[in-house]
């Protein structure tokens, strides 16, 4: 099973023909499950439900209950921002999580839940989106105990591990990855990477090269494997016909399950 996550860089930059690169990469991979971070939509319009469309995708979405702090920065009214996943196989369940933050910094970051039709056990998928102030750490572990909460109500009723996709605007070291990784053993995809490839995912003229993207793996009992980590590493990490797809890197990681890409 090939699991994708990705942040789409929202309406920043070039978006029309970002939208065409974000495409052929998504086409490329072949990917089961993708957790999507910054999607756009305006009316009927949106950046996940045109992928879906044409990788022939089952889709849902979650748009940011603060919106219009976002409108602001590129002076479009109307243009909504959220998470959403792409799956290969049904939604059967969905639901969504406003994550905490202070009101001054509060810009709607959610953490959206999906129930994924896999033909074998059904795959309890997350993907978020955490505060990105570099300040704002105490924020940001408020942000995944509550996301971790979130995870442990919807988690139950199948024999694979919860998938927690998406953008935690935080280093691998840092004490809010410790501290979700720790509230029920979760496995850091990356660590089946290449050790020699590269990790960043935020691109170097965004600031500090940093490895912020996850795809964590809830631990659980399971004789037949399912979820374990096979091989995980970067994907739309340099320009497509001239066009750089998002200021993020996908990260893509191949997992024991009941069926696979291709």
């Amino acid at each position: 099973m090939r699991i994708v996550t990705w942040n789409l860089w929202w309406r920043f930059g070039p978006w029309a023909e970002r939208q065409k690169a974000i495409l052929t990469v998504l086409r490329d991979l072949c990917p089961d499950v993708v957790g999507l971070q910054e999607v756009w939509a305006v009316g009927d319009d949106n950046l996940a439900g045109w992928l879906a469309d044409e990788l022939g995708m089952h889709w849902t979405w979650a748009p940011s209950p603060a919106s219009d702090r976002w409108q602001r920065r590129i002076g479009e009214p109307g243009v909504e921002i959220g998470n959403a996943v792409l799956s290969r196989w049904p939604v059967l369940e969905r639901d969504v999580l406003r994550l905490p933050a202070p009101e001054d910094v509060d810009d709607g970051r959610v953490a959206l839940y999906t129930r994924i039709a896999t033909p074998g056990p059904h795959l309890p998928f997350f993907t978020a989106h955490l505060t990105s102030r570099p300040t704002a750490s105490a924020i940001r572990c408020r942000q995944v105990t509550a996301l971790a909460e979130f995870v442990a109500a919807h988690r139950g009723g199948t024999d694979f591990p919860p998938v927690v996709t998406g953008d935690f605007n935080a280093g691998p070291d840092s004490d809010e990855i410790h501290l979700f990784r720790g509230t029920d053993a979760f496995a850091d995809a990356w660590d089946h990477a290449d050790a020699s490839a590269p990790s960043t995912t935020l691109h170097p003229d965004r600031g500090p090269g940093a490895r912020i993207d996850y795809i964590h793996v809830g631990t659980q009992a399971d004789p037949a494997g399912l979820g374990t980590v096979k091989r995980a590493w970067r994907a739309g990490d340099g320009p497509v016909d001239g066009v750089w797809p998002s200021d993020h890197a996908a990260v893509v990681a191949d997992l024991t399950g009941s069926a696979t890409a291709g």
